[in-house]
Parts: structure tokens; sequence; C-alpha cells
């Protein structure tokens, strides 16, 4: 059996010699924070159901789980992770909708802004999601995959 030295590393988290010692947590391979995130993102019925079986409060709510989702996850990342600027455009993209709709209740299907406020947040998701699973290599599942951009033919 061959254990590669990245296995190694994320196994190892601390060395002790008789001058002292070194000990470290291993960060999580990006590629499973992707997919940890999709995960959460496929029960996240605000980016792909039809606007008019929502209503404003349930999507509010969502769109606030998701918005602090993608902060814990930042704040769990290193510095230089190349996803960081993914989540930090979708989060923005959740701010920018809170934003926009702060205040509107009621039925909302009926409203125009709101609509287009949500169909803004989900096309920046749908971009983003795209390209973090397309980069990551990981299959887009559910209802979640209606999201994404449409294929150029």
């Amino acid at each position: 059996m061959k254990i590669g030295y990245r296995q190694l590393r994320r196994r190892l988290t601390g060395i002790s010699t008789p001058f002292g010692g070194a000990s470290w947590i291993p960060t999580e391979p990006d590629r499973d924070i992707v997919r940890r995130l999709m995960t959460f993102l496929e029960d996240r019925r605000v980016l792909y159901i039809e606007y008019a079986m929502e209503s404003p409060d349930w999507v509010n709510d969502s769109v606030l789980e998701i918005r602090g989702q993608l902060t814990d996850i930042l704040m769990s990342l290193d510095a230089d992770s190349p996803i960081a600027p993914h989540l930090k455009a979708m989060r923005a993209a959740c701010r920018k909708f809170l934003n926009q709709t702060q205040g509107q209740t009621g039925r909302w299907h009926m409203n125009p802004e709101f609509m287009m406020s949500l169909g803004e947040m989900r096309a920046v998701f749908g971009i983003h999601i795209a390209q973090l699973c397309s980069k990551y290599k990981i299959d887009v599942e559910g209802e979640l995959a209606e999201s994404l951009p449409v294929e150029d033919e």
C-alpha cells in the first residue's frame, strides 16, 4: 500500500524531537470544502424553485443561512485559497439581494423588483457553482443543476 506525501501530511499533526516540537492541524482540502458546500446548497430551494412557490420571509431566511454558511467557510480557509473569490462573490450576491429587498413582504411574485433581484442572485450563484464544480470535478446534483448557466449550442 502506498501513501502519498499529501495524504501523509494530512494525517500528521505533530512532530517531537529532543529539542522541541511542532504541531499543526491540517486544513481541509478545497475539493472537500466545495463538495460540502454543494451538499448544503442542494437543499436551498431559493436557488432553483419556481418564483411563485416562495414567500419573502422564507426566501430571506434561506439567503441569510446561505450567507452565514459562506462566511463560516471563508473564516476557515487559508488566505490564498483559490475558492475564496467564488465564495466572496456569492456572499456579496446574498448581501445585495437582501439590501435590495429589505422590508418587502406579502405575495412577492407580483413584485417584479423582488423577482429580478432573486434572479440576479441565482445567476451569480449559477456561474460560481459551475466554475467551482468544473474545477474540482464535482457533479451538480438534483434541482441545483437548474441554477447553472445553459449550455451554449
